[in-house]
């Protein structure tokens, strides 16, 4: 295959080759369930279902590893704060998480692991580094040697004498730089046997032993949000290097989602709930605005942004309706070159959907010149190319009918509608117009005046 992926740790765009034939193997840093998941939480798992879908589409079998993160410092806090044990209080918001990936139609992973279930395999990887001389048991602590692994920062960019790790230095931490790979048990928080007393794991271990577990001592691409560079993925590279393991060959970061110059974020407050925006606007439509730009880009939210996604996608999908209710069913075709260059340079959705809105042009062309042939080859087309990006309106999942004479009979009406309102307009009888439209937005159809005259489609799922 000819995709190129921009590495974190290159600073390059270099071409994909797995590292065993035939196959994909991806690991991505899942949720850390202390809350209800936001857009951009929703976003970082959306990037990386198109990646899956756009690898599966080249015929490759991909094993997509998402974990989760169900021990942390923040879930044992909110869950005090709420007098509920920690282990309910995770399991709820994995619930809400796995619900707002469904909502959306992302995939589920091959596997979404557990922190707490793999206790067994990060003790066999500290005890590793500990032989390796990279790692050192102090007090039920354990930690990673920063300075005993010369090639620390490579993924990031952080000089060493610059490292601030962000947790605070324990009694037997050697060094300020070193990080937490194991915390003695506290009182009051859960804990597990090992050969250095009892404890809970640290944030940076888990993955590293999860993606070993699942994908081997040396795999393909590992994903994540860029707001992980530093310090959870150089601390993953290194103790997993250190460790002698190649880990992964590509290191993918998607952009953040912001509101008003801010990165989108619990503690700031300015979050956007799935639930709330689903109850406004259509999982689809959703899904079309988080990924239409590009994945490394930062995607600033607005309404008004989203609306325009909305027009967007609405005006493929009443393309496609209406080509289905005229010709009958539209199995899907081939995605074309456009398609396929603007994927294989870095998943580039921006230039992809550019083609995709090029050929739905052509395609309302077609049908305007009573061209069905055009018309329906452009239509599968469409197909192919919103099935890789998990958005195609004739899929089982986004379909508001499977019915090709209901459809049929549903356009010719709606139909008559518009023509009826177009010979009003025609007339200035802008009262008679308005009140069609109206009619139709009240029968939950929304009306889209276009260069190729009004589109309408389902404003409802």
């Amino acid at each position: 295959m000819t995709l190129h992926l921009f590495d974190s740790a290159s600073r390059s765009v270099r071409e994909f080759h797995p590292v065993r034939n035939g196959t994909a193997s991806i690991y991505v840093c899942g949720p850390t369930p202390q809350g209800p998941p936001h857009i951009g939480h929703v976003r970082s798992a959306l990037n990386y279902d198109v990646l899956r879908r756009w690898l599966t589409h080249a015929g490759l079998a991909v094993t997509l590893v998402r974990n989760v993160t169900d021990i942390d410092d923040k879930i044992l806090t909110k869950a005090a704060q709420h007098d509920t044990p920690w282990w309910e209080w995770s399991a709820r918001f994995e619930r809400a998480f796995d619900e707002a990936y469904d909502t959306l139609g992302v995939l589920p992973a091959t596997i979404a692991p557990r922190a707490t279930g793999h206790v067994t395999q990060m003790v066999e990887l500290m005890q590793r580094l500990i032989d390796r001389g990279h790692a050192y048991a102090s007090a039920g602590d354990v930690y990673f040697s920063v300075c005993s692994y010369p090639e620390y920062g490579s993924l990031s960019g952080q000089k060493l004498d610059e490292v601030q790790q962000g947790e605070s230095a324990g009694e037997g931490k050697r060094d300020g730089r070193d990080f937490t790979l194991w915390k003695g048990a506290r009182p009051g928080e859960p804990s597990w046997p090992t050969p250095w007393g009892p404890g809970r794991p640290g944030w940076h271990l888990e993955c590293s032993a999860m993606a070993l577990t699942y994908l081997g001592s040396e795999f393909d691409i590992h994903g994540g949000g860029l707001d992980l560079v530093f310090p959870h993925h150089e601390n993953e590279l290194a103790q997993s290097r250190a460790a002698g393991d190649a880990f992964a060959r590509f290191w993918m970061h998607n952009g953040l989602v912001g509101m008003a110059g801010e990165k989108m974020s619990k503690s700031l407050g300015n979050v956007v709930s799935i639930p709330a925006l689903v109850e406004k606007y259509r999982p689809q439509e959703l899904r079309y605005h988080l990924v239409a730009p590009h994945y490394r880009s930062t995607l600033e939210f607005s309404e008004a942004a989203l609306e325009e996604s909305v027009r967007a996608y609405q005006r493929v999908e009443s393309f496609v309706h209406k080509v289905a209710a005229r010709t009958g069913s539209v199995p899907p075709g081939e995605v074309g070159p456009e398609f396929t260059s603007a994927m294989d340079d870095d998943l580039g959705t921006p230039a992809a959907l550019a083609a995709v809105h090029g050929t739905v042009r052509q395609g309302f062309t077609a049908l305007d010149a009573g061209d069905d042939a055009g018309a329906r080859a452009a239509a599968a087309t469409v197909r192919a190319q919103t099935a890789v990006l998990g958005l195609d309106p004739l899929s089982e999942r986004w379909s508001t009918s499977s019915d090709p004479a209901a459809s049929g009979a549903l356009d010719a009406l709606v139909g008559a509608q518009l023509a009826a309102r177009q010979e009003a307009r025609a007339n200035r009888d802008f009262a008679t117009a308005d009140a069609i439209r109206d009619r139709l937005l009240a029968a939950g159809i929304t009306v889209e005046d276009t260069p190729d005259g009004p589109q309408w489609t389902f404003k409802d799922s």
